[in-house]
């Protein structure tokens, strides 16, 4: 009796691992162990944005320089998936394993090869990197967080309004409010939580967050017992603590990884750690992978100053800060 039910057990599993290979290549991809530091290489990439994949076992990462989304592997190789003539510069990234895609923000900062303007969110194939579909908005874009449906809440660091697109491309306003707008740049990381609330950053002057998404013009400021001056990406771990990386290319802040814990559903939080200064200049994103948090350094500073790198780095924060 064990023995047939062992084998039919067996035979669904097989069955089902056969019939689809997004499940496969999770499977054979895990466990997974990165390098605690990998040092990619591509021309002149300075990525700003990036994310875990893990139909890959690889990274996504954009390109302010070239507008473009590349796969950064373990060793640090760098292969371009996405090369579209109509993105000046790309930002976050985000992946959507459920529904095959993943999601760029675009914009022009002038800092690109080509500088047409356009500014939004572009969808693109998981598997190919072919293009499903570009958003413009008109408003600068910076960052935004996927909920579980697969709809994108976005950050305009020029502006004073969250925007929503949904999974049918169609974007509208989610709110707008004065005290998101700041000097230069203001709204910027963001990140869903499961309580159905949007955590968001304000990187000029530090202070972070809470919008409630069904009612999002009752948003509060999280307390906070030091500001996040200069935030700029932030994640939340598995856990449940969120993690910023702040940077000083465009505010008084300092180049560093800062942990925070909420007791009460971040209506107040407090930092745990603090790695500062952080071995790599100006990082700008961090993100959540099966071998721990990583840090992403696109050496801006030096694309800001009117030079480029051909390095990047992407760091894991230490285990103290795990």
């Amino acid at each position: 009796m064990r023995k047939s039910i062992l084998v039919t057990i067996l035979t669904v599993l097989t069955s089902l691992t056969a019939a689809s290979p997004a499940l496969a290549s999770t499977a054979t991809a895990h466990p997974l162990r990165l390098p605690p530091v990998i040092r990619g290489t591509a021309p002149a990439l300075h990525p700003e944005g990036f994310a875990w994949d893990p139909t890959r076992g690889a990274f996504l990462v954009g390109s302010v320089k070239h507008g473009t989304v590349s796969v950064v592997r373990p060793d640090g190789s760098t292969r371009t998936l996405v090369s579209d003539p109509h993105l000046d510069s790309t930002f976050g990234v985000h992946v959507d394993v459920r529904r095959g895609r993943f999601l760029v923000a675009y914009a022009d900062l002038g800092l690109g090869d080509r500088t047409g303007g356009a500014s939004g969110i572009g969808i693109f194939d998981l598997r190919t990197g072919r293009t499903l579909r570009l958003i413009d908005f008109g408003r600068l874009v910076n960052d935004f967080a996927l909920d579980p449906d697969g709809n994108a809440y976005v950050t305009d660091p020029g502006g004073d309004t969250l925007y929503t697109v949904d999974t049918r491309g169609r974007f509208s306003v989610l709110v707008t409010d004065p005290r998101f707008a700041g000097t230069g740049f203001a709204l910027n990381g963001i990140v869903w939580h499961r309580g159905g609330y949007l955590i968001v950053v304000k990187y000029d002057t530090g202070k972070l967050f809470r919008v409630p998404v069904r009612h999002p013009e009752r948003f509060t400021e999280v307390t906070l017992d030091r500001p996040l001056v200069g935030g700029d990406g932030i994640t939340l771990r598995p856990d449940g603590a969120l993690v910023v990386s702040t940077n000083k290319l465009a505010s008084s802040g300092e180049d560093a990884e800062q942990v925070l814990r909420s007791p009460n559903g971040w209506r107040t939080a407090h930092q745990v750690q603090r790695i500062a200064p952080w071995p790599d200049p100006a990082p700008t994103a961090v993100t959540v992978t099966p071998s721990g948090t990583y840090a992403l350094s696109g050496r801006l500073d030096i694309l800001g100053s009117g030079g480029t790198s051909d390095e990047f780095i992407l760091r894991k924060l230490p285990l103290s800060a795990l």
